[in-house]
């Protein structure tokens, strides 16, 4: 059992891990908030499903096009000040949204900017968080950090909409902003506390060069190439949640669906609080080409059941192979990628992961409308199953890698011990 259970060294071990991983959390939290807040009121003052759903169309480009560019911020700025002042930005945009709530009739116009401009600060600040991960914490513990970094976001995707829907359903959606406000507040003075985190030596300014050279970088490395595109692929073809509230009714269950939206995160944290094994793989890669066919299979099955709890359970099952995906991407990562590029390959990732559940909720959509909503989710789940399948035949660098011979994680690895020997040494 003590196996078992998450490693908690790199808390013990590292005081700005602590700080990040506790202002990670309290952000995450109050984001949930604003989350569940915008598209309730976005209905209530519209009534258009519409309208709710272009909310998406409007964070998608500024996401895409400040993630790039905030991967270049990350490698050439100090990462603590960028991560300190895109908090402080997204603290400002909760406070515009609240000041909304206060006029007599609420805009409508203002959600969208605000959405639109959370979502490019939200691109520029990952990548710097990603990025400086591997600056605090040893080497040998970065796995542990990944797990206790995707606990976190498991346990405010879980607490967070659970309290906003109790504070929307009686107070509505004004305190709720208020809360989130303060959340981002109480997060920068955490974040005040970490040490600064210089750009390396000659780093290049941030410029459309250094974007494509991280992306060059990408491109030849065929195993980082793979997490991304099987990511991609996992999310574009089976991730139905758009499709949540038909099936609910299919099934006759309408109150199965906020369980349906929290069941993946009920898994995710599940395998988290079991995660202690995952020190102890070695092959990232072949965890992730299995994860998502894990994830298509879940996917698959919970759009053949008839009983609703069955259905909780895939999407549950479901969310374990996410979290285990994604903590062996995020292996691979940073153990193995030079930190004057991590932070542009941390941008690129930021796509990887983001723009597939995007484009994968117009994917559900579009098929449940000509199929209905269970075909599009057993489709999705078999277009997931193949397409993974594909990917992991066609780059076989993916599968073979293997963290303790591979040059690139071994030129890392030698990297960073040679720096902490040089540390000790002037200490």
């Amino acid at each position: 059992m003590r196996a078992l259970l998450p490693d908690l060294t790199p808390w013990r071990a590292s005081r700005d891990f602590r700080l990040l991983w506790l202002a990670g959390l309290v952000t995450v939290f109050g984001s949930f908030l604003t989350f569940v807040a915008v598209p309730l009121q976005l209905k209530e003052l519209t009534g258009s499903a519409l309208a709710v759903g272009a909310v998406g169309a409007a964070e998608l480009v500024p996401l895409i096009v400040c993630g790039l560019y905030g991967g270049a911020l990350a490698d050439a700025l100090d990462r603590r000040l960028l991560i300190l002042w895109t908090e402080a930005g997204l603290g400002v945009l909760t406070c515009v949204l609240f000041l909304n709530t206060l006029l007599p009739r609420p805009l409508v116009w203002p959600l969208y900017v605000v959405a639109a401009l959370v979502s490019a600060l939200t691109g520029l600040q990952r990548p710097a968080l990603q990025a400086m991960v591997p600056r605090i914490v040893r080497h040998e513990q970065l796995p542990a950090a990944t797990t206790l970094n995707h606990m976190r976001w498991q346990v405010g995707a879980i607490a967070g909409p659970s309290l906003a829907g109790v504070i929307i359903t009686f107070a509505g959606v004004r305190p709720a902003y208020a809360l989130d406000a303060a959340t981002y507040a109480l997060s920068a003075a955490l974040t005040l506390g970490l040490a600064p985190s210089p750009a390396a030596p000659g780093a290049a300014r941030p410029s459309l060069r250094g974007v494509l050279e991280g992306a060059r970088y990408a491109w030849g490395r065929t195993e980082l190439l793979g997490t991304y595109t099987v990511d991609l692929a996992a999310m574009f073809f089976a991730y139905p949640t758009a499709v949540f509230p038909f099936l609910a009714d299919d099934l006759g269950a309408p109150w199965a669906l906020g369980p349906m939206y929290a069941a993946g995160a009920v898994g995710s944290l599940v395998v988290s609080l079991t995660s202690g094994w995952a020190s102890r793989v070695h092959r990232h890669g072949r965890m992730v080409a299995g994860s998502a066919l894990g994830w298509g299979l879940a996917m698959t099955l919970a759009g053949w059941a008839h009983d609703v709890w069955l259905v909780l359970l895939c999407l549950a099952a479901a969310g374990g192979c996410d979290i285990v995906s994604g903590l062996f991407r995020s292996t691979m990562w940073d153990q193995s990628i030079p930190d004057e590029l991590r932070g542009r390959l941390a941008g690129i990732e930021l796509l990887s992961y983001s723009v597939g559940p995007q484009l994968g909720q117009v994917r559900a959509g579009a098929t449940a409308a000509l199929t209905g909503a269970r075909a599009s989710v057993w489709a999705g789940g078999l277009a997931c199953l193949v397409s993974v399948g594909l990917l992991a035949a066609a780059l076989p660098k993916l599968l073979s890698y293997d963290q303790r011979t591979d040059e690139h994680a071994v030129r890392v690895r030698e990297r960073r011990a040679a720096e902490a020997t040089a540390v000790a040494e002037a200490a």
